[in-house]
């Protein structure tokens, strides 16, 4: 297997869309001459590939060939958002990854993506390497999904899974906010109870202990670099009681807030 960085040309055809009521996609009579990497975000559809006929939804990835026959309609009311991706076909030997899977790890693969694309939209210097160097990257998560033996994997565990972290990364990204057990189930469309079951299942702790946890690294984190006092970092990160909060942060790790603000303001110029 050889994947080697900046190997790969780029093509004039990519972008992020939202297909049209009307859309299909007929290439049954004039088949692939390059690459195409197509990712599904959101919507509903049907792909025939070859004669195989693949159902399209979030997290739906294919990697098109030469010579490839596709056919591919979506339900009007359910429109596909897509990414797709057009290079040429390598030049040296290249084992390219299945032409068909469900991204096991979207947020990952959708970051990639949208780096992609907005490195070409927005041309700066080094663009066009760090766009080959991107392409590469997205091409190895694939083969390594391949060999972890995701390509086809479809079950309903993976989805929840898939589910779970997502919101997971939420409230890694949003610390401040109030999160309530139905709106984070909401995200998920799971009732509350099913999520926070599933929740401890998948992420090894409750969901109230995580957003706690959460809150209190970035607080220690705000605490040693931002220069803002005890009482401005628990606010910040929703606290109304400055007493509760300063409990809160010893519990979880076993120093005291002033002790830690002290002691990074002395080192501060």
């Amino acid at each position: 297997m050889t994947i080697l960085p900046l190997s790969l040309e780029l093509g004039l055809s990519y972008g992020k869309i939202t297909c049209e009521d009307s859309w299909k996609w007929d290439r049954i009579d004039r088949p692939f001459e390059d690459c195409d990497l197509w990712y599904v975000w959101s919507g509903e559809g049907e792909m025939l590939l070859n004669g195989h006929t693949y159902a399209l939804s979030r997290g739906s990835c294919f990697l098109f060939r030469p010579g490839d026959l596709t056919l591919a309609k979506h339900n009007p009311h359910k429109p596909l958002t897509i990414t797709y991706i057009h290079f040429p076909f390598p030049s040296l030997e290249v084992d390219l990854p299945d032409a068909y899977r469900i991204v096991s790890d979207s947020f990952m693969f959708e970051t990639m993506l949208n780096r992609y694309v907005e490195t070409l939209l927005n041309p700066r210097f080094g663009s066009t390497e760090e766009a080959k160097l991107m392409l590469n990257l997205l091409l190895i998560y694939l083969h390594r999904d391949d060999m972890d033996g995701h390509s086809k994997e479809t079950s309903a565990r993976h989805h929840l899974e898939q589910s779970i972290r997502e919101v997971a990364s939420f409230i890694r990204q949003n610390p401040s906010m109030s999160h309530s057990m139905e709106n984070l189930a909401e995200r998920t469309e799971l009732s509350p109870r099913y999520f926070s079951i599933k929740f401890k299942e998948i992420m090894k702790v409750t969901l109230e202990i995580f957003i706690i946890q959460t809150k209190i690294e970035r607080a220690e984190h705000l605490l040693r670099f931002s220069g803002m006092k005890v009482t401005e970092v628990a606010e910040a990160l929703g606290y109304r009681n400055i007493y509760f909060f300063s409990r809160q942060f010893k519990q979880f790790t076993g120093k005291k807030a002033s002790d830690l603000r002290k002691s990074t303001s002395s080192e501060l110029p």
